[in-house]
Parts: structure tokens; C-alpha cells; sequence
């Protein structure tokens, strides 16, 4: 063979040299972008996705309304500057992580006692709703709300009935928390079920009023009883 016929040959050589060299570089790249049908079937685990987190509302709403003025002490008469479901509703503030809202009447209840149980007694002939001066809280991200009020004439002043008119209370807890001379929790649960059907009513909290200002161990022993947690 000539030199000349040489040259065809080994070029042609050193062609497919070229070549092979190059698709040995390029075969790895290939295989890892390439999916494997026979992994996709062979049970291999696979990661499950993370379940939502529950969105149950957990947060606590005190509301209260309380009286100051010439209240009821031992069959006498005393001047509140601060009325004693304020002080109970204080209490359960400092020991528990909720939020306060004041329920207040747009129309103040008299300073005198006397005037006072016969505004309320009219109120309860007539099934009136008293105004709230100001607006309602929204409930959205409460669980829990606790409804603190003195007892008048063995129920919550109509005012408390205004506020659960007012609200939608469906999937909450609902507590009621007195203060009282006599009557205890009065016909707190049975009104605020009849007044806001789909809340539950939880066991309450009733203190008697002339006590209330030393009353930290009765309030903390009814925290623990029902499980909510003290600061």
C-alpha cells in the first residue's frame, strides 16, 4: 500500500476514535437525567405528605360586665370603685393567657342599688336586650370564651343575653364565671345553651362577691380543674 492509501485509512481511524470517545462522555449525563421505569414499580418508599396542622382555634376570650357603685355586702350596703366581677375578671387576666373586652351599657346603670334592681327587674319582665356602647369582639380564633357577670335576681344581667345575641358561638366553649350573694352560677348555663345553641357550656366559676378580693386560691384551683394553663 502507498503512502497516499495510507491516508484515507488513518484518517478514517482517528474518525471513529473521535467518535467513541465522545459517547463515552456523554453516556454517563444521559443515564442520570433518565428516569428508570423499573425503580417507579419496585415499592421503594416514597415520602407522605405532611399532614395539616390542626386549625382548631385555641385562643381565650374573657368578656365581662361588671358594676361598680353601691352594691350588696353581708345584707347591707357598700360603694365598689371597681365592681367585683372587674375584680374577678382581673384575677383570671393575670393568671391565664386571654384576651379582656368589657361589656359596657350604652345607657350606665345608676349608682344607687335600689334604682338598679328595679331597672333590672323591668329588663327581666320584659325580656329586654340593653344596648352595648361598644362594638362586639369578632370570635374568630377564640376557643374559649368566658363569660363573667354578677347575678342579679338569679340570672346574668340582660345585658350578657345582648352579647350572645350578638355573636355566632357555634364550636366554642363557653364558660360562665360569677359573682354572686346568693345564687351561685345562677341559670347561667341554661341560658347562654338556650341563647346560643351549638356552643358548648363547660362548668363554670362563681364566686361569692363579698370574698372575691381573696379569692386567688378558689380562682387558681379552678384553673387547674379544667385545664387551662397558668401564666
Amino acid at each position: 500500500m502507498t503512502r497516499t492509501d495510507r491516508l484515507p485509512a488513518r484518517r478514517a481511524l482517528l474518525r471513529a476514535a473521535l467518535l467513541t470517545g465522545a459517547a463515552a462522555m456523554t453516556t454517563p449525563v444521559l443515564a442520570a437525567c433518565t428516569r428508570d421505569p423499573d425503580r417507579q414499580t419496585s415499592g421503594q418508599a416514597t415520602t407522605a405528605p405532611a399532614p395539616e396542622p390542626s386549625r382548631k382555634p385555641r385562643g381565650i376570650l374573657l368578656a365581662y360586665f361588671s358594676r361598680p357603685g353601691e352594691n350588696y355586702y353581708y345584707g347591707d350596703r357598700t360603694d365598689l370603685k371597681t365592681g367585683n366581677t372587674e375584680v374577678l375578671a382581673r384575677k383570671l387576666h393575670n393568671l391565664i393567657d386571654c384576651d379582656l373586652y368589657r361589656i359596657e351599657a350604652a345607657d350606665p346603670y345608676p349608682h344607687d342599688y335600689d334604682a338598679t334592681v328595679q331597672r333590672n327587674v323591668r329588663e327581666q319582665d320584659t325580656d329586654a336586650r340593653p344596648a352595648i356602647k361598644d362594638r362586639l369582639p369578632d370570635l374568630t380564633g377564640y376557643g374559649t370564651i368566658l363569660l363573667a357577670s354578677p347575678i342579679w335576681n338569679v340570672r346574668a344581667p340582660m345585658i350578657m343575653t345582648t352579647f350572645t345575641d350578638g355573636l355566632d358561638f357555634r364550636g366554642k366553649t363557653v364558660r360562665p364565671v360569677t359573682t354572686y350573694a346568693m345564687s351561685g352560677l345562677g341559670t347561667t348555663e341554661r341560658d347562654y345553651a338556650a341563647s346560643r345553641p351549638g356552643a358548648t357550656i363547660a362548668p363554670g366559676l362563681a364566686v361569692q362577691g363579698e370574698k372575691v378580693r381573696d379569692a386567688d386560691t378558689e380562682v387558681e384551683a379552678w384553673l387547674r380543674r379544667i385545664g387551662l394553663s397558668t401564666r
